[in-house]
């Protein structure tokens, strides 16, 4: 469906591979701090902690730009484009 010249589907889809990734590297963040505790380097452990929680923050952003843009669309249903 496309709204004002965006495909909001494929803007959808774009939004939901980011999240893919983001979520693919918090997996790696996660497993890499377990090894620096393991490893007796606390100080790095909690910075990969911060950085997973700051992951997760994105992720959840991304979910609610995802909620926007079908509010967006929904409101912005009235629009018309003319070929000039």
């Amino acid at each position: 469906m496309c709204t004002n010249g965006v495909n909001t589907g494929q803007f959808e889809e774009m939004i939901a591979q980011i999240d893919d990734h983001i979520a693919l590297e918090r997996r790696w963040v996660h497993k890499l701090a377990h090894k620096a505790g393991d490893a007796g380097f606390a100080t790095v452990d909690d910075k990969l902690h911060s950085v997973q929680e700051l992951l997760d923050e994105a992720r959840a952003l991304l979910t609610d730009a995802k909620d926007a843009l079908e509010d967006d669309a929904e409101a912005a249903g009235g629009v018309t484009v003319s070929l000039v």
